[in-house]
């Protein structure tokens, strides 16, 4: 069967919608289906190099990979994308499956052009850091009336944005074995994974440290970029908190194992971090983030907080061991192998 996932963005570039497109398209690939992706071209910091297994164009896994040039964010944005998406009509009419990873309106004209073809969606996570606008609620809805079923990244949908879920799921991970939890020594190692915005909660987290006592020992490396990491910088620069500021990497799981405490707020990364048996601080800072955060079957595993004072609060209780291994029993069933079967379900095959 030949499947194409439409996407904003594919490996090699970073993130979770990068990650969960690229492990199931090689789930699909051991299972005898050819997988092409379409995406817009990663921005130019990613080099194709041949020594890399992770290219822009070509082949990765088995994965085709075809490229689209969108241009800058404005108004006009659309309109190129559909006309680069014309001159790939082939790939498209020759396709059993068309699923478009939250980009449903990239295929709006194909819908029309081809009633007949089966298109579905996932719904991954919400847009920035904002409560869904009209706009927003009238774009998912007509997604979901538009396609042939779709797959909710979490169980907020529904409310947030009056979808109704073909299947719910909440991300996968690649299941470590022979994990064991250990507790943190007098220097605790704290680390934050995610994009350095509002939204994620980075200065929340670095005000919470301030607030702890001094006999409270730790240096914290901090995972990804935004618009906050100057500020984030300063701070910890005024406030004498001993960080490091990596960046993005694409191995999270190097830095996860030798945390003590992980500053996580994303579904994928709350799994990979039950996943290694590590206790998780997750912060909201609007009712949309508590619901997709309080609204899953993980919520018994992890520390919820709405601001720096209950974190630091969270941070002092001692870690709860049975916590962290009914979290790890729970994290590693939710495997890659189980989210592509979810999608064959989905698809009917």
């Amino acid at each position: 069967m030949k499947i194409v996932f439409l996407t904003r963005r594919f490996w090699p570039e970073v993130g979770g919608v990068e990650k969960h497109c690229l492990e199931v398209g090689k789930m699909l690939i051991k299972k005898g289906h050819e997988v092409i992706v379409i995406s817009e071209k990663p921005s130019s910091k990613y080099k194709q190099s041949d020594a890399s297994s992770a290219k822009v164009t070509g082949e990765i896994f088995g994965i085709m990979i075809e490229r689209i040039d969108a241009g800058i964010e404005n108004w006009f944005k659309k309109f190129r994308v559909w006309r680069e998406l014309w001159n790939k009509k082939d790939i498209i009419k020759k396709a059993d499956i068309i699923h478009c990873h939250d980009v449903f309106f990239w295929y709006l004209p194909f819908r029309l052009i081809y009633p007949h073809k089966k298109v579905f969606v996932t719904f991954h996570g919400y847009e920035g850091n904002k409560i869904p606008n009209d706009l927003a609620v009238f774009s998912h809805k007509l997604a979901e009336v538009l396609s042939k079923g779709n797959i909710s990244i979490g169980s907020f949908y529904k409310k947030w944005y009056g979808t109704n879920a073909t299947i719910v799921n909440y991300g996968a991970i690649e299941p470590k074995k022979n994990v064991s939890f250990k507790k943190p020594g007098r220097m605790r190692r704290v680390l934050f994974a995610g994009r350095l915005e509002e939204e994620a909660g980075i200065m929340e987290y670095l005000i919470a440290l301030t607030l702890l006592p001094k006999t409270f020992k730790y240096s914290i490396d901090v995972l990804g970029d935004g618009s906050l990491k100057r500020e984030a910088i300063k701070f910890c620069r005024k406030n004498k908190i001993n960080a490091k500021f990596y960046g993005f990497v694409k191995n999270v799981n190097k830095y996860t194992q030798n945390a003590d405490y992980v500053f996580v707020s994303r579904y994928l990364g709350i799994l990979e971090t039950l996943g290694l048996k590590k206790p998780v601080f997750a912060v909201y800072n609007n009712k949309i983030k508590k619901d997709y955060l309080t609204m899953t079957p993980f919520k018994k595993f992890i520390s919820i907080e709405k601001n720096a004072e209950e974190i630091a609060i969270d941070l002092l209780k001692e870690i709860d061991k049975e916590k962290i291994e009914e979290g790890y029993e729970w994290a590693i069933k939710q495997t890659w192998e189980k989210m592509a079967s979810d999608y064959l379900r989905l698809w009917r095959v």
